[in-house]
């Protein structure tokens, strides 16, 4: 279990690494112009983000979920592949990145790194991470829990942010 508090922690400190460089990027996109699109579903999506860090800990804790290595380890490599992935993604997209739908009016639509072949590979790093986090220690009613909420989210999400991007320059 202290492992596991130990891979939850860095996760947390991780997210707090993305709102750093969230809110940098806000900063640079609304001084060009830049206009937030969706706001409305973005409460739900942090609060969704933080009821998966506390609920997966919370729940191997209470329930006693045991370490099962034969699906720990798959599951811990799963979750390290999702933070490259992410981090591939903000790199990318460098000023551009953001943890809300910004779109800077005369920027052209970033179509280079893992963005060549997935239209939101982001989101496909978060939809990973979301059911491999807590299967590291079989937390598995808050991966079934974190799935369906972060399913319906994103639909709402990637039809917002499609909506911004067709805005963007070809």
């Amino acid at each position: 279990m202290a492992a596991y508090l130990v891979l939850i922690g860095l996760v947390v400190l991780e997210r707090l690494a993305e709102l750093a460089v969230a809110r940098r990027n806000l900063a640079w996109s609304r001084a060009r112009g830049g206009v937030e699109h969706g706001r409305g579903h973005y409460p739900l999506i942090v609060a969704a983000h933080v009821a998966l860090l506390a609920a997966a800990p919370a729940e191997v804790w209470l329930l006693g979920r045991p370490f099962v290595p034969a699906l720990g380890w798959p599951m811990l490599a799963a979750v390290l592949l999702a933070q490259g992935l992410r981090w591939w993604c903000i790199a990318t997209l460098g000023r551009q990145w953001n943890t809300r739908v910004v779109v800077v009016p005369g920027l052209p639509r970033v179509t280079g790194g893992p963005y060549r072949w997935l239209r939101h590979p982001n989101y496909l790093a978060v939809v990973v991470e979301g059911f491999a986090l807590p299967l590291v220690h079989t937390a598995w009613i808050t991966a079934l829990a974190f799935t369906a909420a972060n399913a319906a989210l994103l639909a709402v999400r990637t039809r917002v942010e499609d909506r911004a991007l067709a805005s963007l320059t070809p």
